[in-house]
């Protein structure tokens, strides 16, 4: 036996030609220090194990997250996307959108749920960061307004749960009207005594939070979410002053009274359907 070809050049070709692992198996923590395992993410509810970063979560994974038994009915939103400006920057914007529907294999950024939590029948609106930016046009303030037209019509509460830059700018005008209209549909949960919790979840920025998203009767936020009107240097430009580090945290809206509850992504279901007993009293 020659143990330099039997032996050794083996061991030596199987460290030259290793091959990496796929890239669907691992991803890197929000932070970038850390490579996390995707099952172990899944596991853990899509948190950092290291430094407890909440990191994107889907929203189907969020949905089977908060309803019993992890069972959920979709609503159908009956609005087609469109292009009211024939907007184009460097791509069409009707190029952008359907970009957008391969990549997530959604309709739009906006989802609507009924189902149950802690035993109580509850509707869901949600918006999901990963279809352009969680961004609100006509779709998603036409799911909004059908979502709480829903739980009026089960005459059961009405969570919203937000991740998104804002007003989508390729529809203009058409985009900033969702603020009056989801505003509207506040309102008229508002008017049938229908509870309204909101979830702010990170991020949660521009004409979403300057909308329903605020407007909540009861505010949770997750732990560490990013919340806010404008980018933190705009207002330091803008006011020629250096702003708190944790400004516009989840923890620092808590402090200034801005929300109710600031809650860690694993407690969310429990924080709920406490929040639900209460309401029901």
């Amino acid at each position: 036996m020659n143990w330099l070809t039997d032996f050794v050049k083996p061991k030596l070709n199987s460290l030259v030609n290793r091959k990496d692992p796929p890239s669907d198996l691992w991803t890197k923590c929000g932070c970038g220090e850390r490579m996390l395992y995707v099952s172990d993410l899944k596991e853990n509810l899509h948190v950092c194990s290291y430094c407890d970063q909440h990191m994107y979560i889907d929203f189907e994974s969020r949905f089977k997250q908060l309803f019993d038994d992890e069972k959920f009915e979709l609503i159908e939103i009956p609005i087609e996307n469109n292009d009211p400006l024939k907007f184009k920057d460097l791509k069409k914007y009707t190029d952008r959108l359907k970009d957008a529907q391969q990549k997530t294999k959604q309709k739009d950024a906006a989802h609507v749920a009924t189902g149950q939590i802690g035993g109580t029948t509850i509707c869901i609106f949600l918006l999901d960061f990963k279809f352009m930016g969680g961004s609100m046009g006509q779709y998603v303030g036409e799911a909004f307004k059908i979502g709480c037209q829903k739980a009026v019509e089960l005459n059961c509460p009405f969570i919203s749960i937000a991740s998104s830059g804002g007003a989508r700018m390729q529809e203009g005008l058409v985009s900033l009207m969702q603020l009056p209209k989801t505003v509207a549909a506040c309102n008229l949960l508002d008017q049938n005594k229908i509870p309204f919790i909101s979830i702010l979840t990170h991020p949660t920025t521009g004409g979403v939070s300057a909308s329903f998203a605020m407007l909540g009767d009861i505010i949770i936020a997750e732990k560490g979410s990013m919340i806010g009107f404008a980018g933190k240097r705009v207002i330091e430009k803008t006011i020629n002053e250096q702003l708190p580090e944790d400004f516009q945290t989840a923890e620092y809206l808590l402090e200034h009274g801005m929300i109710d509850i600031v809650v860690h992504r694993k407690e969310l279901r429990e924080t709920l359907s406490k929040v639900l007993s209460f309401l029901k009293k």
